[in-house]
């Protein structure tokens, strides 16, 4: 189990990016949804131990990673947002590569490691090509290959679906739900249908607080019967949203078609919608920063 106590972050200036924080997260994917900004890489950092916290505590299964990183790193793979390859060596040499910066070795040797890892993610047949020539997806799963080597109890993925298209972005999902069978994978995403297709379990921050430790299915039925639909005039728009609570927004046959959160009066010629975890997600961040407003103005 990964327990996160009371963590706390706060740079020069000063800006608190984590605000006491507290997770439990048992084995299988995770996922911790927010905006840009929010603090999700900051907690990634810590845990991958390339950060130190101001204060509080992360313990993997009874260790203290915090007081003690050489101990979390054996126990770690980490996938961050922007990861480095050479671009003219081979997808199998630059694993190789990773493999002995990290200190990890098989009785086969780096070179059979490698291509069983290769395989594991399905780049096997690429093993031979230069990274340069690796689309975004394939990239991402060479990245994915380093992280799980030497068989680690947490994998940290930030930001991992960020630019792929559909296909490979559902060939990443797969690859995700089947390293989760037996470890704790935790995902770091702003985007919502990579927690709503995998996470069974999900923690939404924004502004470095927790807003909700949840299940997607908590979370939709915490708003059902409280999301409505309706068409608002573009000219409009502007003083719709100062009105109400606007989740969403998308075009439809040139119309502009606003999903809305709120309870009392209804608008006229909107109507209640099934609550996904986009419209819990929105509701809850853009409430916060509803709140944030308020407090500066009368401040």
């Amino acid at each position: 189990m990964l327990r996160i106590r009371d963590l706390v972050k706060v740079y020069p200036g000063p800006v608190a990016a984590l605000q006491g924080v507290r997770l439990e997260i048992d084995a299988g994917l995770f996922g911790l949804l927010g905006p840009n900004g929010a603090g999700k890489s900051t907690l990634m950092k810590i845990l991958a131990g390339l950060l130190e916290p101001t204060s509080g505590s992360v313990e993997l299964d009874g260790v203290d990673i915090v007081k003690s990183p050489a101990k979390g790193w054996a126990r770690l793979g980490y996938l961050p947002q922007e990861f480095g390859f050479y671009p003219n060596l081979t997808g199998e040499a630059m694993l190789e590569h990773l493999l002995e910066l990290k200190g990890v070795d098989a009785p086969g040797g780096r070179r059979k490691l490698a291509r069983d890892l290769l395989e594991r993610v399905n780049l096997a047949a690429a093993a031979k090509r230069k990274v340069r020539t690796y689309s975004g997806g394939m990239r991402q799963r060479l990245g994915i290959a380093q992280a799980v080597a030497g068989d680690p109890r947490l994998v940290v993925v930030d930001e991992p679906t960020a630019g792929l298209d559909p296909e490979e972005r559902i060939r990443f999902y797969h690859l995700l739900a089947e390293l989760a069978e037996n470890r704790i994978v935790l995902l770091s995403t702003h985007i919502v249908e990579d927690v709503a297709v995998l996470c069974p379990r999900l923690a939404i921050i924004r502004g470095g607080k927790l807003l909700a430790d949840t299940t997607p299915a908590a979370a939709r039925a915490s708003i059902e019967g409280r999301v409505f639909e309706g068409d608002v005039a573009r000219a409009d728009m502007a003083a719709f949203e100062r009105e109400h609570l606007v989740t969403s927004t998308r075009l439809f046959e040139g119309r502009t078609i606003a999903r809305i959160h709120g309870e009392g009066a209804i608008p006229p010629g909107f109507s209640a919608v099934p609550a996904t975890l986009e419209d819990a997600y929105l509701a809850l961040v853009k409430a916060g920063a509803r709140a944030d407003r308020a407090i500066g103005a009368v401040a």
